[in-house]
C-alpha cells in the first residue's frame, strides 16, 4: 500500500467518524513512539484511531497488522497525547479496516470499537 491509499483510507474514516456524530481533535498526531492516526471525541471517550487501509491485490486481513508491538506503540503515542492534552475523556482504542479497489475507492469498511486496551501491553 502506498502513502496516498493510508491517506485515502483515514480520510474515509475520519469523514464516517464525524457522520456518526464525533468530532476530530487531530490527524496523524506523532511523537518518539509513533503516529496515530486520527485522535476524535467520542461523547465521553477520547478515541486513538488505527486506519489499516488495503487495496484489492494485498493479502491477508489488515487487522492482523495491529500487533502486539503497534498496539504497545501506539498506547505510548496516546500516553503522550494525554500527557499533553489534559481532556478528562476516558481513553479507547478503535481499530478501522478500509479495503480499496484499483482505482483507490473504497469498497469496504469495517469498525472496531474498542479494539485493545492498554491492559497487558507492558507485562
Amino acid at each position: 500500500m502506498d502513502n496516498h491509499s493510508g491517506k485515502t483510507g483515514e480520510t474515509y474514516v475520519a469523514d464516517l467518524l464525524e457522520q456518526r456524530g464525533c468530532r476530530i481533535l487531530c490527524r496523524n498526531y506523532h511523537s518518539r513512539f509513533g503516529e496515530i492516526d486520527i485522535i476524535a471525541q467520542d461523547g465521553g471517550y477520547l478515541v486513538f484511531v488505527e486506519v489499516k487501509t488495503r487495496g484489492k491485490r494485498c493479502f491477508g486481513v489488515p487487522q492482523e497488522a495491529v500487533t502486539a508491538s503497534k498496539r504497545r506503540k501506539l498506547i505510548l503515542t496516546a500516553s503522550q497525547y494525554l500527557s499533553e492534552h489534559d481532556s478528562g475523556l476516558q481513553p479507547r482504542f478503535d481499530v478501522a479496516v478500509v479495503r480499496t479497489d484499483e482505482a483507490e475507492q473504497v469498497v469496504l469498511t469495517e469498525y472496531f470499537e474498542n479494539a485493545f486496551d492498554a491492559e497487558g501491553c507492558f507485562a
